[in-house]
């Protein structure tokens, strides 16, 4: 299902041209071979173009260039685009007999692919192939540096008379004729039904962190645990030489536009009509990035005119609803990739599904919280300590995190026990950990977290045990401040997780503790703090709870940030 819709996105956008044809590909280059008429070069040029956000030179993506081969242990050349191995005979390696085979190698390809060719851009290219010496390099690249760079990988592309070779009409066509000429026994494609010949290897999937720069596969066979009746690699899924073009266009493609991710897990998505803009609307939703021309506001007018099932206008694109809309969700495997998701439903369904999550994590704010949504990134870095080496978080937890939300499911048990064990490492309780607590028991309900506790702002209504609890902590600890202005440590750094799980441990001590405090503070201040400790107190039975489970906890703590952001609130106010 995964390469069927994938294979139908690379189809809508090779309609208007958006995406090479096949046999075709857009590779980064960085130099181009410039020959005479003798087919000797001339020049070595830089087509390298500066990354403004980097501030350094990067390698130019040059489209419609021969589609390159799939390399694995063995010696295989690309067509017109290669690295100095291939088309110089030389590299960094220090293994001369293996660059010689190569460039032999490459040299085979071309004047298979040019010899019938009657163009004198062919065989000029052909002269060079015949003509060429590695040790002509120490007089064209004296400059130490560039050197090192044009042998160092870097990919290289030919030019003649100011003109590539990729864009001669004539040279074109006998690539197209060729790719177009596979050879072997056709067998039916599992993807698109058609008899076709069967891709024996299937094409690298580039841009995943984490996996082999050079590419990762998404489907290989390259064991006899992985064979079945003695069929090899491709043949034992078998996938057309068009089918596993497509789609291994359109998923580099789509990593190479968008730069999703959540935990080790790189995620794509597109719509199957192949238009952008249901894109950028995802973006905002799910990551918080503004497409440019529209305010935050206008977005949220649009998303909400989806979720009511009404096409908004983005971009130039009528947006539909009822838009069939993919997730992929992919992660490294050596060399290979894994499928952490892939979801697939109508965007309208997707959209009301993310913004009830929304709905869910709205909880009061103060000034300090500059989000008024909170992104899926900045929730996953709830579950992590900042201050280690490894600040992502656990890829499994995020992978089932994102696909609850998509699928307005109950979140994993994993996010909450990532926030629980943060908040008893730091002792803090800022806004993204309390609106993960209220959603998480607001999707799954618990009779010890009641929903007059899982509100946006204070209840002071409310007269849970845990709840009130977790406000009056919040008013000692205010009282605490009040009467020590600009105390370093507080008895939230103290006391906090014990007192959310053993109150009767520590809450007469705190109470005690109060009383000294109320007398070190002056005018009204005193009196508001003490009405308040004095209805709180009425509010709780004559004993404290023992202990508090770990739902009551969570009550505790939205009860405890309840208060504090009322507390800020009037302030703020003030």
């Amino acid at each position: 299902m995964i390469l069927q819709a994938l294979v139908s996105y690379y189809e809508n956008l090779a309609k208007p041209g958006k995406i090479a044809q096949p046999g075709w590909a857009s590779v980064k280059v960085s130099y181009a071979l410039e020959l005479n008429d003798d087919g000797e070069i001339t020049n070595i040029l830089s087509v390298k173009s500066l990354d403004t956000t980097k501030k350094k030179m990067i390698p130019q993506n040059m489209g419609n260039l021969p589609a390159p081969v799939k390399r694995t242990v063995g010696i295989a050349a690309n067509f017109l685009c290669d690295n100095s191995t291939y088309l110089l005979g030389a590299d960094l390696k220090d293994k001369p007999e293996r660059a010689k085979e190569c460039f032999q190698t490459a040299s085979e390809t071309h004047r298979r692919l040019l010899g019938d060719c009657g163009e004198p851009a062919a065989k000029v290219l052909l002269r060079f192939f015949e003509n060429w010496n590695p040790e002509k390099l120490n007089t064209i690249l004296p400059d130490e540096e560039q050197r090192k760079d044009v042998l160092g990988g870097a990919n290289l592309v030919f030019r003649y008379r100011e003109r590539y070779l990729q864009e001669n009409p004539a040279i074109r066509q006998c690539w197209q004729t060729a790719y177009a000429a596979s050879e072997g026994e056709e067998a039916p494609c599992l993807v698109t039904g058609r008899m076709e010949v069967p891709a024996t290897l299937h094409p690298s999937i580039k841009g995943i962190p984490g996996a082999q720069s050079s590419g990762a596969s998404l489907v290989s066979f390259n064991a006899p645990a992985f064979c079945s009746y003695g069929h090899e690699q491709g043949m034992n899924a078998p996938t057309s030489e068009y089918a596993a073009f497509a789609y291994g266009t359109a998923l580099n493609y789509l990593i190479a536009s968008q730069r999703n991710r959540i935990g080790d897990t790189t995620v794509v998505f597109w719509a199957e009509s192949a238009e952008e803009a249901y894109g950028s609307m995802m973006d905002f939703c799910c990551w918080g990035d503004t497409p440019q021309n529209y305010s935050e506001n206008d977005l949220k007018g649009a998303v909400d005119s989806i979720c009511a099932g009404k096409s908004i206008l983005l971009d130039e694109t009528l947006l539909d609803p009822n838009m069939r809309f993919y997730l992929l969700g992919l992660a490294p495997n050596a060399a290979r990739l894994s499928v952490r998701f892939f979801l697939r439903d109508s965007f309208g369904n997707f959209i009301r599904n993310i913004q009830r999550h929304q709905d869910r994590l709205n909880i009061v704010r103060t000034e300090q919280d500059k989000f008024e949504t909170i992104p899926l990134w900045m929730l996953m870095n709830e579950t992590v300590n900042q201050n280690s080496r490894d600040k992502n978080p656990t890829p499994s937890m995020a992978g089932d995190t994102l696909r609850a939300i998509l699928n307005d499911a109950p979140y994993p048990a994993t996010l909450l026990n990532g926030v629980e064990l943060r908040i008893r490492a730091d002792r803090k309780l800022n806004r993204n950990r309390a609106a993960i607590i209220k959603a998480y028991y607001l999707k799954k309900t618990h009779p010890e977290v009641p929903k007059e506790v899982l509100q946006v702002s204070l209840n002071t209504e409310c007269k849970d045990t845990a709840y009130v609890l977790g406000r009056l902590f919040s008013v000692l600890e205010s009282i605490q401040n009040a009467a020590n202005p600009g105390i370093n440590t507080t008895i939230r750094d103290k006391y906090f997780s014990s007192a959310s799980a053993t109150p009767a441990v520590v809450f007469p001590t705190l109470i005690n503790l109060a009383q000294k405090h109320l007398r070190k503070i002056d005018g009204g201040l005193k009196v508001i703090l003490d009405k308040q400790l004095t209805e709180l107190l009425g509010m709780l039975d004559q004993q404290y709870p023992a202990h508090l489970s770990l739902p009551q906890q969570g009550a505790f703590q939205i009860g405890y940030y309840h208060q504090m952001a009322a507390r800020y609130t009037k302030k703020e106010e003030k």
